[in-house]
Formats: structure tokens, C-alpha cells, sequence
């Protein structure tokens, strides 16, 4: 790829498919490399694909999965709470001896 080509890449990726037009709601490498055929007329591997946007500076990013029923209250429910590291017992201390 060219700088050319690369700088319309970026410019796509930045700007995210169009559901309607591309037919997905967002880019993977395979996508992208048929985008790249669609528009350039070249074959591209998604590997190959995959370290040239690391080279242009882009990192594969994915959201945390999450239920389509859960609630924003859940989570605080159901959060661990840390215990304070050292807390002072109810019984006395046994004597130390010298």
C-alpha cells in the first residue's frame, strides 16, 4: 500500500463503516480487506492488514461483553467490597512474654 491508499485507509477507519452501505456496524480485518479490495483492487491477508494499522498506530480494541438485561444498579449490588487490610478484633490480645 501507498501513502496514498494508507491515508484513505485511516480515513475510514476513523470515520467507521456505514451499517446500510458496508453491511456491518463495525470494522474487522476482514472487512477492511475487502473494502481495501473493493476499492484499490488489492488482495490483502488480514495479518498483513493487521501490522499495517499497528504501524499506522491503531490497536485492536473490543468492549466488555454485557447482558442485554443487566441493570446499572446491578453492578453495584454485586461488587466486592474490600475489607480495610487490619482491623482491630473483639478479644484481647494474648500476652507477649520476654
Amino acid at each position: 500500500m501507498n501513502d496514498e491508499q494508507r491515508a484513505l485507509l485511516a480515513q475510514q477507519v476513523e470515520t467507521g463503516p456505514i451499517p446500510a452501505a458496508h453491511g456491518v456496524v463495525r470494522w474487522r480485518l476482514v472487512d477492511l480487506a475487502q473494502w481495501i479490495w473493493d476499492e484499490f483492487g488489492l488482495s490483502i491477508t488480514r495479518f498483513t492488514l493487521g501490522r499495517e494499522l499497528r504501524d499506522m498506530g491503531y490497536r485492536k480494541l473490543t468492549a466488555r461483553p454485557r447482558h442485554h438485561g443487566q441493570k446499572p444498579d446491578d453492578i453495584a449490588d454485586f461488587k466486592k467490597r474490600l475489607q480495610p487490610a487490619w482491623q482491630k478484633s473483639g478479644r484481647p490480645s494474648p500476652e507477649v512474654r520476654l
